[in-house]
């Protein structure tokens, strides 16, 4: 069997709630979580389909990881495999809520020859008709296949495969609630194989620019979001705060109140990089003269979250607006 790692980070999936199979919300509070080895332990039935080596990370949801979490991870999947060359592939076991963050991370940073497929549940391992273990084993299937190679990190839930870079968490309870909205899912993982339908052709690891090795922190990005009578407050406070980058989740296309735009123009004039998203959640921001001339950079069709973690990997490396655009372009 092919050998796959398991690196288990918390989150729904870890919960093993103490009242019982109904508790599918209030577990968090109400039970324990289990570590990278428990997990595999409460679902031993993954073990017929690999050999699956866990390793153990932290025990945390994941509205607790961050940028220097993501750093933690991303040298534990490479210590991992230098220790276990011979693997597969490595499957991250994940909290929902920021799970899209790390994948996209991942997807940009690893220097790993192997896929790294990020896995998490809606409902805990103790929850009737509980995701978990399905959601599990269908990730360790996809490590191991040779069709998820080059694909930079995958994100698995509910059987289908989407790309770190397209996929965002829609639903707050729902099974289905991981969707690629603009270009749907890159495969599925069926009962008889792992059937596979596109490839992403933005540039994903290990064929990328961005070389953390090293790096203890991250260039701070924010992200603020438009709504009808903004002001833009929040630059000031996100500058006072040494905020390098700011992304605004504008109102699609890619539009913003006039006390936003005020503000992110003295921001940028103040050295700041701004890159302009949309609140939309899907297709691209339209380019205008207007944002153009105020030296604004368009993020695609990025979503806010997504853009702000490409623009901290971009501020690692320049700072120069042609080649931050130019970064947006190619991933």
């Amino acid at each position: 069997m092919a050998k796959v790692l398991f690196i288990g980070t918390g989150g729904t999936m870890s919960a093993l709630s103490s009242i019982g199979p109904f508790d599918i919300q209030d577990y968090s509070s109400n039970g324990r979580f289990m570590e990278a080895d428990e997990i595999i332990d409460h679902w031993p039935m993954v073990r017929e389909l690999a050999d699956v080596v866990p390793i153990r990370y932290r025990n945390v949801a994941s509205t607790a990881l961050g940028p220097a979490e993501w750093l933690e991870i991303l040298a534990l999947c490479h210590s991992s495999f230098a220790a276990h060359p011979d693997a597969a592939g490595i499957v991250v076991g994940h909290g929902t809520a920021t799970l899209e963050e790390t994948a996209f991370f991942l997807s940009l940073t690893h220097k790993l020859p192997v896929p790294i497929v990020v896995v998490g549940a809606q409902r805990p391992s103790s929850g009737l008709s509980s995701d978990a273990g399905a959601n599990l084993a269908n990730a360790i299937r996809v490590a191991a296949d040779p069709g998820a190679r080059g694909l930079g990190a995958l994100v698995l839930l509910n059987d289908e495969i989407n790309a770190a870079r397209d996929v965002t968490k829609t639903s707050t309870g729902r099974m289905q609630t991981f969707r690629s909205a603009d270009f749907g899912c890159l495969g599925q993982a069926d009962g008889d194989r792992i059937a596979w339908y596109r490839r992403p052709l933005r540039r994903v690891a290990p064929d990328t620019e961005f070389d953390l090795a090293g790096m203890a922190t991250l260039p701070r990005v924010d992200v603020m979001v438009s709504y009808a009578g903004s002001d833009g407050v929040a630059v000031d406070a996100y500058m006072a705060a040494g905020a390098k980058g700011i992304v605004i989740g504008g109102f699609a296309p890619g539009f913003m109140a006039p006390g936003e735009v005020d503000a992110l123009a003295r921001a940028r004039a103040a050295g700041v990089v701004v890159v302009v998203s949309s609140r939309a959640g899907s297709g691209r921001v339209f380019s205008t003269s207007k944002k153009r001339a105020l030296g604004f950079i368009d993020a695609d069709n990025l979503t806010p979250q997504k853009a702000r973690i490409l623009l901290m990997l971009a501020l690692t490396r320049t700072r120069e607006p042609a080649e931050i655009a130019r970064i947006f372009a190619e991933y």
